[in-house]
């Protein structure tokens, strides 16, 4: 079993950032971690992932403007978040994508 815990939500203005954190119980080293977002009234969607070998993947909606990362020593990943949107407004998952964990999420909310 794997305990992620996010932190680093909150409310922003538009335009904003916010950097969200991911603090995993066990190594992370060997596996593929994520970052979902679910919006009210909308499904739990991708935002971007991490291979160990450190390939990145990102949502349509999202390069350009966020960036995620990983510190394995720490067991640790981040999700950087710039320019902000209201329409990224969403409770965000931190995931380990290969062995199906789940963290219980941090809101982010973005409004004047």
């Amino acid at each position: 079993q794997v305990q992620l815990v996010e932190s680093g939500g909150g409310l922003v203005q538009p335009g904003g950032s916010l950097r969200l954190s991911c603090a995993a119980s066990r190594s992370i080293f060997s596996y593929t971690m994520a970052w979902y977002r679910q919006a009210p009234g909308k499904q739990r969607e991708l935002v971007a992932s991490i291979t160990s070998g450190s390939i990145t993947n990102y949502a349509d909606s999202v390069p350009g403007r966020f960036t995620i990362s990983r510190d394995n020593a720490k067991n640790a990943v981040f999700l950087q978040m710039n320019s902000l949107k209201p329409e990224d407004t969403a409770v965000y998952y931190c995931r380990d994508a290969t062995r199906g964990y789940w963290g219980k999420g941090t809101q982010v909310t973005v409004s004047s």
